[in-house]
């Protein structure tokens, strides 16, 4: 395990494979563990880059999560990619880990190749956001699987982990806050955005906001599954694979 200091913490990161460096990045809630099963997969073909946003995971806690989240955490990604002295570095950003994607991009394009937003609500999330988190997450941390899968990917302060990041989403969109710290159209590096149709944790209409948010930027294209879960990454595991080899080597 290796971790690099960011803000007096230990911020986790790890190295799997050779080829093409490609950082994945996590959703709420979730940490690096989420992509464990996709490692066999993508380590073929890829350098991949983990790392657990602080807070989260193997990293270190905090005692509050920021409500501008994702662009704390886009902050994260910058430092590390700097630390490893990498530049032009393909990122994937599943979920929550999609906003952090793109503010890393918008906020520096010279370390970013190429970036894959995958299964995210975009430039704003619904108005009624915080009501239905606030539901979701209560009827989650009493399910036995979604239990599971946070303290899997938390440990056994995950209720800690789960709350804290209830408490900053919602501030968020309490506060409307930006989702992105630069405007959309200032992004230079290519960007695929991906999803599925059937994923009920994003918003209905994710189509047309792909569709108004590729016409925005100078390099972006669409991908939707017709089938599977949240996120699409993961419910279309062989297919998104394809789809980054394609989208990233060429």
């Amino acid at each position: 395990m290796a971790y690099f200091k960011y803000q007096d913490k230990n911020i986790y990161f790890e190295k799997i494979g050779s080829g093409l460096p490609v950082m994945l990045l996590h959703g709420d809630t979730a940490s690096s563990k989420m992509f464990e099963l996709l490692l066999p997969l993508y380590q073929n073909s890829f350098q991949v880059i983990l790392i657990d946003f602080l807070g989260n995971g193997r990293s270190d806690r905090v005692s509050a999560f920021p409500a501008d989240l994702w662009f704390s955490q886009a902050k994260q990604v910058i430092a590390l990619l700097e630390y490893l002295h990498y530049d032009k570095i393909n990122l994937i950003g599943t979920s929550g880990g999609a906003w952090a994607a793109v503010n890393a991009a918008l906020e520096r394009p010279n370390l970013i190749g190429s970036v894959i937003a995958d299964s995210f609500d975009g430039r704003a999330i619904p108005d009624d956001f915080a009501k239905n988190l606030l539901a979701e997450r209560a009827a989650a941390k009493e399910d036995d699987l979604s239990k599971q899968f946070y303290e899997w990917c938390q440990g056994e302060d995950w209720q800690s982990v789960v709350d804290l990041n209830t408490e900053a989403l919602v501030e968020c969109a309490d506060k409307k806050l930006p989702l992105f710290q630069k405007p959309l159209e200032d992004l230079e590096v290519p960007i695929l955005f991906t999803g599925s149709l059937q994923d009920d944790m994003c918003r209905e209409d994710m189509a047309g906001e792909y569709k108004q948010m590729a016409e925005l930027v100078s390099k972006g294209r669409i991908h939707l599954f017709s089938s599977g879960g949240h996120p699409a990454m993961l419910t279309n595991a062989e297919a998104f694979l394809s789809l980054a080899e394609e989208f990233f080597m060429t």
